[in-house]
């Protein structure tokens, strides 16, 4: 609800930016102003009526939760992959450091 409230503050303030600065482009900023008009009622209508209950928001917040839940389970998997991955890679990199090392001290002149 906060964010709202933000929203609709900055947005206020916006059209009240509009209301001064249309003395002199009457028609740019009717339009402006119109169109922030708009904004500040669909804004309005997002805020939460008086009807969310305390039992709305619990089982808004438990559900938030269970999904909160699975998306952390989910970043687990991924990062747990992205490990796996990130060691498979390094080993393939020590490989091919090895094998470059070999190669160079192969073709590289014996001293007698």
């Amino acid at each position: 609800m906060a964010d709202r409230l933000t929203q609709l503050q900055d947005t206020v303030n916006q059209q009240a930016e509009h209301f001064c600065n249309s003395i002199g482009y009457a028609q740019l900023f009717s339009t402006l102003i119109s169109r922030c008009a708009k904004d500040i009622d669909t804004l309005i209508e997002s805020l939460p009526s008086e009807e969310s209950s305390i039992e709305l928001q619990v089982q808004s917040l438990k559900r938030l939760e269970i999904e909160n839940q699975e998306s952390a389970e989910k970043l687990e998997e991924v990062v747990r992959k992205g490990e796996l991955l990130l060691e498979k890679i390094q080993a393939a990199l020590s490989d091919i450091a090895q094998s470059q090392l070999d190669m160079q001290y192969s073709s590289s002149p014996k001293k007698q």
